[in-house]
């Protein structure tokens, strides 16, 4: 009787610790988010260079300014297009780049608004 209660207590354990050592493991291998701020007609940083599933986050300002957007215009093949609301202020968006390769997005009412991101491998 003692070695079958002493084995459920073992497994036990093992149950409760393993998901703790998991956690910090999974949590090492997260690339940190990036921050694109919106301003009047520009993408603050214009250029990135970010690691596998970074998450970019774009923040327009909290003062109201002109309209934008953030829209996938080309990426690698098979990576999903992405588009987010129009907004002025006080507004994010955001989205984990997993696929290696270069990222244009752009304000498709501002065209000329533009910027790259390149995912390395």
């Amino acid at each position: 009787m003692r070695s079958k209660t002493a084995a459920a207590t073992l497994t036990l354990a093992a149950l409760t610790v393993a998901p703790v050592a998991l956690s910090h493991a999974g949590s090492a291998a997260k690339a940190k988010a990036k921050t694109v701020k919106i301003g009047d007609n520009f993408f603050a940083p214009d250029h990135l260079k970010v690691a596998r599933s970074t998450k970019v986050v774009w923040k327009w300002p909290a003062n109201p300014g002109d309209v934008h957007d953030v829209k996938l215009k080309k990426g690698p093949k098979g990576v999903k297009k992405f588009h987010s609301s129009y907004a002025s202020s006080e507004y994010s968006f955001a989205r984990t780049l997993k696929k290696p390769g270069k990222y244009t997005v752009i304000c498709t009412i501002h065209q000329e608004m533009t910027m790259n991101i390149t995912v390395k491998r």
